[in-house]
């Protein structure tokens, strides 16, 4: 199999020839995909998200101008088809704006026996608001300036929304670690 060359593909996606297209979407397909998956919890609704990213990252390839990385770019455009779903499905954008909040943070400790596939699950549980902003900012690395921005809520209620989701995980692998 011959090695991913990401600016010979980017070319080529540039000028719309699909063999560089079905190779860009063949590397990152599996990564999307995770990531969409964060966002929303049914598989084939996110699959379906994902390829309409993907056709946006097609359509507005043009755009990218080498600033950072190409995976980042693309990142951002799926992150970006999410909340859109999200909001579409009416189920952020009503997050409560609190100007003030304890920047208290919720400790979890690396050794709680959880593998990766019990933390997406928790992580799941979480309420839309509280997912949307924990992936932005914790596996993303979104600051909370950008999660603002693009969710149209001040900084105070994306701290909030962080602190609240924090919590609430921790209470979900406390629950956990009780019963295994």
């Amino acid at each position: 199999m011959q090695a991913f060359d990401e600016h010979k593909i980017l070319l080529g996606c540039k000028k719309n020839d699909r063999k560089a297209q079905q190779a860009l979407f063949q590397f990152y397909a599996d990564k999307m995909l995770g990531l969409c998956i964060r966002y929303i919890k049914d598989k084939a609704q996110s699959e379906e998200i994902m390829i309409v990213g993907f056709t946006k990252v097609f359509d507005k390839i043009n755009t990218y101008r080498g600033d950072g990385s190409f995976e980042g770019w693309i990142k951002r455009l799926m992150v970006n088809e999410c909340l859109m779903y999200l909001r579409k499905q009416q189920r952020i954008g009503h997050l409560s704006d609190i100007e003030e909040i304890n920047q208290e943070e919720a400790s979890v400790q690396p050794e709680t026996g959880l593998e990766a596939k019990e933390l997406l699950q928790m992580i799941h549980e979480l309420p839309d608001g509280y997912k949307a902003v924990f992936n932005m900012y914790a596996i993303e690395g979104y600051s909370h300036k950008e999660i603002s921005k693009a969710l149209g809520i001040n900084e105070g209620t994306s701290k909030s929304q962080l602190s609240k989701a924090r919590k609430f995980l921790q209470s979900l692998i406390t629950k956990y670690q009780q019963i295994s």
